[in-house]
């Protein structure tokens, strides 16, 4: 997924959110030079041989301008492109190869591609779900999807389907870091908007109906009509996810999987994967569920979810420490040699040196900016709301970003934090950070709405 628009021109926040809410053009068909730069992207993409499945638009976004001179203006809105699966390796390649030539197509065009994946707080953000699957080829030379049931109306899958699966859900403590390794990539993670923040999955109400959650992290796609289709997705990934690591850690957590379930038939692994939490199983923690045909934001309340789930990370940092908390899931994902402590250790030191240098040079500065830019309006017409608005949010603001010689500011905490090294607290001052700064933004609003 990607968002495109004109430069230059800054995208309507809240009126793109109200459409996307709305739903009012998922799925929509492209117009003008939208629509000319997706089908010339997929032309090219198909002569590289990338072999296309789709390409469309995909939520959110506003209805393009036409100016008086027959250009499009107000351009920006969020489009999909998918391609044909491959072995890990090339997948992994042709992910970069398809991201640089969908940037230049768009660029000839004069549209900006903007893969982040959270480029706009308060919009569906980027994903990138990452399609897993596991095949043998017989000596008859015929290729079997190993995680096919024999008997797709009986079974979900075979019991390497199960055992991978779970893998993945067991150990995804440890791959969550290559996952999201970025603030961008936790600022899509929140709930709401189909984000998979819960380490859940969903199989179907029965073999019969294949799963169509869209809330969960890692959801089984099947097809009863073709044997081949069986695999499962895992949603949480963005463009920028390292995509080479986060199969080397997927690949090495479903075989762990599959070791413990190929001991065990297909209606134990079901029963496994489907175990409430504080019952125990041949596999699985017994304190936690890993599966639910509910929606989870819906039907559960945040402390429902982080007891059942597992809280999910708030900043990189925190992302990070599973690689210290889980040593014996680290274990299972440098067991095969794909990861080493060597490698590990170097991600996580650059992830690191990102998310401090982020902050102090980019995010900081951009907050500064809004707290700058809320400034108290003069009208001849002032309220008691107005008043009471503007006190609250001046109060924000000096908390924010005015130091004293005996009192300093949120940003000053969170970078001398940062620069000393003491990254737990420079955490929880990030995500203190970012409730005041959302609070001053909607006080903010109210305060100007209200004048006239």
């Amino acid at each position: 997924e990607f968002w495109v628009k004109t430069p230059l021109e800054d995208a309507a926040i809240e009126e793109m959110s109200a459409s996307q809410v709305l739903q009012e053009q998922y799925w929509e068909r492209t117009h003008g030079i939208v629509r000319t730069a997706m089908e010339q992207c997929l032309e090219v993409l198909d002569k590289y041989g990338f072999k296309v499945e789709m390409g469309h638009k995909e939520g959110g976004g506003l209805k393009a301008q036409i100016d008086e001179n027959g250009r499009m203006t107000h351009v920006c809105e969020q489009l999909e492109i998918d391609w044909r699966f491959a072995d890990a390796l090339q997948a992994a390649d042709n992910e970069l190869f398809v991201r640089t030539i969908v940037r230049e197509v768009f660029r000839a065009m004069g549209l900006e591609v903007n893969f982040k994946a959270k480029p706009m707080i308060g919009l569906a953000g980027n994903g990138e779900h990452t399609h897993i699957g596991m095949a043998a080829i017989t000596k008859d030379g015929k290729l079997h999807n190993l995680f096919t049931a024999d008997d797709q109306k009986k079974d979900f899958m075979s019991a390497i389907g199960y055992g991978s699966l779970m893998g993945l859900l067991k150990n995804y403590e440890v791959i969550n870091p290559f996952v999201s390794a970025t603030n961008d990539s936790l600022n899509r993670l929140k709930p709401g908007f189909e984000a998979p923040v819960c380490v859940v999955t969903s199989l179907g109400h029965n073999p019969k109906v294949p799963s169509r959650n869209r809330t969960i992290l890692a959801g089984l796609i099947r097809d009863l009509e073709n044997p081949m289709a069986t695999r499962f997705e895992l949603r949480a990934c963005n463009p920028y996810t390292n995509t080479y690591l986060v199969l080397a850690a997927i690949y090495s957590a479903a075989l762990d999987g599959i070791k413990a379930a190929v001991e065990h038939t297909t209606e134990e692994c079901v029963a496994e994967l489907s175990k409430d939490a504080g019952e125990g199983g041949f596999y699985l923690e017994q304190s936690r569920a890993y599966r639910s045909e509910k929606d989870v934001f819906e039907d559960y309340t945040e402390e429902e979810r982080n007891r059942l789930f597992g809280a999910p990370p708030a900043t990189v940092w925190e992302n990070m420490q599973g690689f210290k908390n889980y040593p014996e899931k680290k274990a299972v994902i440098t067991a095969g040699g794909a990861l080493n402590d060597r490698i590990i250790e170097s991600f996580e030191e650059g992830a690191l040196l990102r998310w401090k240098t982020e902050l102090i040079a980019r995010i900081i500065p951009a907050n500064r900016a809004i707290v700058r830019g809320a400034k108290e309006i003069q009208s001849d017409i002032v309220t008691d709301q107005d008043s009471y608005n503007w006190t609250k949010i001046n109060a924000l603001r000096n908390y924010l970003a005015k130091d004293s010689i005996d009192e300093k500011s949120l940003f000053t905490l969170l970078i001398n934090a940062l620069n000393e090294g003491d990254y737990a607290t420079a955490s929880g001052l990030q995500v203190e950070m970012y409730d005041k700064i959302e609070e001053l933004k909607a006080l903010y609003d109210a305060y100007v709405k209200n004048m006239i």
